[in-house]
């Protein structure tokens, strides 16, 4: 009995802090996205150039792969996150002038179709608690075949290729929004800083492949 009642409590006290990690981790992302969204207005704002926004983006993810995960279980790790969330949106800003002067419809209709896939998908994940840990090795070996192509795509200059890749990377940031979502609630995940980075990464990828799928396909690429 006294085990019984033991395995309950353990059994309670995972469910807590599961959701204290779901509830603490959307609460940085919302927070994290205004600033990055932020942070791209006041970069457009000064109409920075491709090099500054290059300089931006090539920071956050070094801080992302080498200054956060040695933050990322004390305080410290939330102004990280927020200077690369930050700098991040910085870099968003010279491509998203671009866009907003060609066609405004296709910022707004990436972020609405980005906010569904978002929502429709942590939604699901949440909903039906399914364990989607079997994605992990699909998606590692997807990463690496987009990656590889969009830099091969750098010197080919294939159109099709890109917008190959831009529909890969959104099959598989979709499928990272599933696999992140379920890590979390099934306690794979237990870190909120390094779950919202890994949320914000996937949210910022796929409205990027969104933004170039739609000025493809609307005829403005």
């Amino acid at each position: 009995m006294n085990d019984q009642n033991l395995a309950m409590g353990r059994s309670e006290a995972s469910i807590l802090a599961t959701n204290k990690v779901l509830k603490n981790t959307y609460l940085l992302l919302s927070m994290t996205l205004v600033f990055s969204g932020v942070m791209a207005f006041v970069g457009m704002s000064m109409n920075l150039g491709h090099g500054v926004s290059l300089i931006s983006s090539i920071i956050a993810i070094a801080m992302l792969w080498f200054v956060l995960p040695r933050t990322a279980n004390s305080s410290a790790g939330i102004p990280v996150l927020f200077a690369i969330t930050g700098l991040l949106g910085l870099g968003l800003a010279p491509m998203l002038n671009i866009y907003l002067a060609v066609n405004p419809s296709i910022v707004q209709t990436a972020l609405g179709g980005t906010g569904v896939i978002f929502l429709g998908l942590s939604g699901y994940a949440l909903t039906t608690r399914k364990d989607f840990s079997f994605m992990g090795g699909f998606l590692m070996v997807g990463l690496v075949v987009v990656l590889v192509a969009a830099l091969a795509n750098i010197f080919l200059q294939m159109p099709v290729m890109g917008l190959v890749v831009s529909g890969a990377i959104v099959m598989l940031m979709s499928g990272m929004i599933l696999y992140q979502t379920s890590s979390i609630i099934h306690g794979g995940e237990t870190n909120y800083i390094m779950a919202t980075a890994s949320l914000f990464i996937s949210i910022l990828n796929l409205f990027q492949a969104l933004l170039h799928l739609l000025s493809a396909f609307g005829g403005d690429d």
